[in-house]
């Protein structure tokens, strides 16, 4: 029993990944925490679906429907629905409606459903009919700058553009980082120097918080099936 999950980048400065999945008799995973909001599309038994996902503040357990394949376009930190407040999709999402293998209804019009190499165009199509958005202060805040404004103006802003703080969207990708790292055999001492962690316990708490498997489970493929790509195919135990 296995799920196939792979993911890719992607040249738009609008997406931060493009991903598919399918399962193998899975019926569970966990969910790892995201700070980044998605579309996502899926075909079960002839049927077809479509969701807004949220940012995911913590990890958690999913169901995965059976004998379903997904198409999912993750958008990048910044950006947001013209529609939908950013903080009320977290740890959440919207289930799509009138969606068919060719179109799905969303923010009042009509779009083509994609396959995994058709992101980018759908994406560009939102981005001009204005669906989608982008608050340029996050990615200034993300790259380290500091644009004119108090701490609290700011901190607000960035929270109402991407639902979550800015030490919540780091802390998210920092324990994603290391829980790659640690799958691809790296040393727990060595991801503690390497992201910038206290010690081991402070790694530990962040993989329980985020991934929700240990060190020692991501090293040695353990703990199940998991919606994160860490380059390699896991069989759930």
């Amino acid at each position: 029993m296995r799920l196939l999950f792979g993911s890719r980048s992607s040249d738009s400065p609008w997406i931060d990944a493009v991903w598919t999945c399918a399962s193998d008799r899975v019926t569970e995973m966990t969910s790892v925490a995201s700070p980044t909001w998605g579309l996502v599309f899926w075909a079960q038994r002839g049927e077809y679906f479509a969701a807004v996902t949220g940012p995911e503040s913590r990890c958690g357990n999913a169901p995965v429907p059976e004998g379903a394949s997904f198409v999912g376009i993750q958008f990048a930190v910044g950006t947001s629905l013209r529609a939908v407040a950013a903080p009320s999709l977290v740890d959440g999402g919207i289930l799509l409606p009138d969606v068919t293998g060719r179109g799905f209804r969303l923010d009042g019009g009509r779009w083509e459903t994609p396959g995994p190499d058709d992101a980018e165009a759908l994406v560009g199509r939102l981005v001009r009919d204005g669906t989608v958005l982008r608050d340029p202060l996050v990615t200034e805040l993300l790259r380290g700058g500091r644009p004119p404004g108090t701490d609290r103006t700011l901190e607000r802003r960035f929270r109402a553009s991407t639902g979550l703080t800015q030490g919540a969207v780091r802390q998210i990708g920092r324990a994603r980082a290391a829980a790659a790292r640690l799958a691809s055999g790296e040393a727990a001492s060595e991801v503690v120097g390497g992201l910038g962690f206290y010690d081991e316990p402070h790694l530990a708490r962040a993989l329980r918080r985020y991934v929700g498997r240990t060190a020692r489970q991501l090293q040695g493929s353990a703990g199940g099936a998991i919606a994160l790509d860490l380059t390699v195919q896991r069989t759930t135990s």
